[in-house]
């Protein structure tokens, strides 16, 4: 499938030279942008390679910024102080309507590590859905992933634990290896457990 990510997400002249995906992903740490303003300015960058403007891509904005057209970031308003990781979530979604008000999509690349591997296309007859580059999952930005990372420290020996999850499937009656009870008949954590974001 690595043909129909490039087919989506490179420009025609760019598969003729042979650009590789990997050459027009964008990749943000977690924790945000390394510099301010440098997602936008990728986003920006992708419009302009695939011949549009990209019309209300902000490439100053900060950090801190508020970000819908109002100046105000809705998600702000509720939870006036955000936590570590919280500002580049919001961006992201920021950043996803601003392109799909111009016909593009914000795509992310499930590497499985904590970093956002970005890509942007036209929005258009082929949506990036169920497609996989290098073996992992291409998705639309705030598309729900197709497999759900579950982690947890044992409340008895301490041991991580980390599952990934298809969405079909729970951790009904799941014990750590040192035989301590998890989760219930149901799938939800007994008192005592505690799940990572």
């Amino acid at each position: 499938m690595t043909d129909e990510v490039a087919e989506l997400f490179l420009t025609p002249g760019e598969r003729a030279r042979g650009v590789g995906v990997d050459s027009v992903m964008f990749t943000m740490d977690w924790t945000g942008e390394d510099h301010p303003g440098a997602l936008a300015a990728f986003a920006a960058d992708r419009v302009r390679a695939f011949g549009a403007e990209p019309t209300g891509v902000d490439t100053e904005a900060s950090d801190t910024e508020a970000f819908d057209a109002g100046g105000v970031d809705r998600a702000v308003e509720s939870d006036p102080t955000p936590r570590r990781g919280d500002l580049p979530v919001r961006r992201l979604d920021h950043l996803s309507g601003v392109l799909a008000e111009l016909g593009f999509t914000l795509a992310v690349w499930d590497d499985g590590t904590d970093t956002y591997e970005l890509l942007v296309a036209p929005t258009g007859e082929r949506e990036p859905t169920g497609l996989l580059y290098r073996g992992l999952p291409v998705r639309p930005w705030g598309a729900a992933p197709e497999a759900a990372l579950v982690s947890l420290d044992c409340p008895d020996c301490s041991q991580m634990l980390v599952w990934d999850l298809p969405p079909a499937e729970t951790l009904a009656d799941e014990h750590c290896d040192c035989g301590t009870a998890l989760f219930d008949a149901t799938g939800s954590p007994l008192p005592g457990v505690t799940l990572y974001d």
